[in-house]
């Protein structure tokens, strides 16, 4: 309960930030206005171990190299004088700071000595996600794309949770686990699969802050609220649906009340 109402709270952007961005009313949604640089955000709250602050791409821009980048900062950005341009190199550079642009693929860091395993990818039905003693629901990390006249295509895509991390509607979330030798874990996690640990031995005795740079071909971003609990009856129902379908046109065939038809669709 403590997890799930201090979420709701740290679930928007910082007053502070990069010129180029403008935010809504709500703080939730961020969107580089002009330009290709200075769109760099931050959580309004510092982040809990294991909290993920989740956000969705809403609008992409064409003309532009790069995507959004993410990470934890132990800077607080009001006590920053200027907002940096960049995320990566500029913000990284001032120190206590880790960022790491979203690819198609993202590797993991591997400790010392450590063999990289394969990460397991568990099914789209299974209800949560477990990183280090952390759990969280699967289903609002994970972005999904409309159904459509050809969403038949991404089908398998849909399915395994795989939408292409720098896609419209792709979800990134970043999280700190704490470890035993008191320091912490940086985890990226990109439609629901943890990337594993993207940066080791961060402070846990300074506050965590989220980044989200909306640099070059991400335009515009919104915050998802992560609920910290047991997946609804609902949730439960689409996974079962899911998991028995040719492709989600087919859910239109079904017996079932319209609003869960497009619940199950993700409209």
């Amino acid at each position: 309960a403590a997890m799930a109402s201090r979420c709701r709270l740290a679930a928007r952007f910082h007053h502070v930030h990069g010129t180029n961005v403008r935010l809504d009313a709500s703080r939730t949604q961020a969107t580089r206005v002009e330009s290709f640089a200075n769109g760099l955000c931050f959580s309004q709250e510092p982040l809990a171990p294991g909290q993920v602050f989740l956000v969705e791409i809403e609008e992409k821009e064409l003309g532009w190299c790069g995507h959004l980048r993410v990470g934890l900062t132990a800077l607080d950005p009001q006590s920053l004088e200027v907002v940096p341009e960049y995320s990566l190199p500029d913000l990284v550079n001032m120190g206590d700071t880790w960022v790491f642009a979203i690819t198609r693929s993202h590797n993991r860091v591997v400790a010392e000595g450590e063999e990289a395993p394969a990460r397991a990818r568990g099914p789209p039905w299974e209800p949560f996600l477990l990183i280090e003693r952390v759990r969280i629901p699967r289903d609002t990390l994970v972005g999904r794309s409309r159904p459509g006249r050809y969403s038949h295509i991404l089908d398998e895509l849909y399915q395994m949770n795989v939408l292409p991390a720098t896609a419209r509607r792709s979800r990134i979330g970043v999280l700190y686990a704490p470890q035993p030798d008191g320091t912490a874990d940086m985890h990226i996690i990109i439609n629901g699969e943890d990337m594993g640990p993207s940066a080791r031995r961060l402070p846990t005795s300074r506050p965590l802050y989220a980044v989200v740079d909306v640099f070059a071909s991400t335009k515009s971003v919104r915050v998802i609220p992560v609920e910290y609990g047991f997946p609804s009856l609902q949730t439960l129902c689409r996974g079962v649906i899911q998991k028995h379908i040719v492709h989600r046109l087919a859910i239109d065939g079904l017996d079932l009340p319209a609003p869960l038809k497009s619940f199950c669709k993700h409209e």
